[in-house]
């Protein structure tokens, strides 16, 4: 069963009723899609089916809801799919997941200290003894972890394909951040079987993501 949300990102209401079809599409086995109309794959939907206005709930290519759905009227929509035994890829929609929440404010945090160092070590001419570790905080901190929060986000929505969440994506997190630190530590203390570690750590982390990625890229969810 393929439960389509078509939304906007001007649409209040749309978040309340993606809110309600996350929570179903986590008890129920369904292909949730959240599908914007700004974007080809909405677009085609809305001239197929003659849609008006958004929030509205497509079931298996039949326009079944129009407006923010309550949560028992939802369940009954689904009442025929079995329940949900595992986790499985899914589809983002206007909010962030939690995981691309805390990936974005890390980079932040990040592009802080890379920026503060850079200011502190002379500018970009300057000669600091740990530039290399700062460059490091920059290039593995903040674009590291800019790139993994906006990518689990943006290319579920513009693929229209869903992308696997949960588990993986905290660790891919926390092994970059180990790789981080260990690859900063060994160049400010000159140890440099800890900032191959840290390498090792990111670059696992860069290999979660990629496979993470790869089905969403190569298949279209059926």
């Amino acid at each position: 069963m393929k439960v389509q949300l078509l939304v906007s990102e001007w649409c209040v209401p749309c978040r309340s009723a993606e809110q309600i079809w996350r929570d179903v599409a986590g008890e129920r086995t369904i292909a949730f899609e959240v599908l914007d109309v700004g974007q080809p794959e909405g677009r085609a939907v809305v001239s197929a089916l003659g849609v008006r206005t958004v929030p509205s709930t497509v079931i298996d290519g039949e326009l079944r809801h129009v407006g923010v759905p309550t949560r028992g009227e939802a369940l009954e929509f689904v009442a025929a799919a079995p329940p949900r035994a595992a986790a499985s890829p899914q589809y983002v929609g206007l909010t962030f997941e939690p995981t691309s929440a805390w990936a974005i404010s890390a980079a932040a945090v990040y592009l802080a200290i890379a920026g503060a160092a850079l200011v502190f070590g002379g500018g970009i001419a300057g000669d600091a003894t740990w530039r290399a570790a700062a460059l490091h905080v920059f290039g593995l901190g903040f674009a590291g972890f800019l790139v993994f929060g906006f990518g689990e986000h943006l290319l579920p929505r513009f693929t229209a394909r869903p992308i696997r969440m949960g588990a993986l994506a905290w660790w891919q997190q926390g092994l970059l951040h180990l790789g981080v630190v260990a690859l900063v530590a060994g160049f400010l203390f000159d140890i440099k079987a800890l900032a191959l570690a840290g390498g090792a750590a990111a670059w696992v982390a860069l290999a979660i993501f990629t496979g993470r990625l790869w089905p969403m890229l190569q298949s279209r969810s059926q």
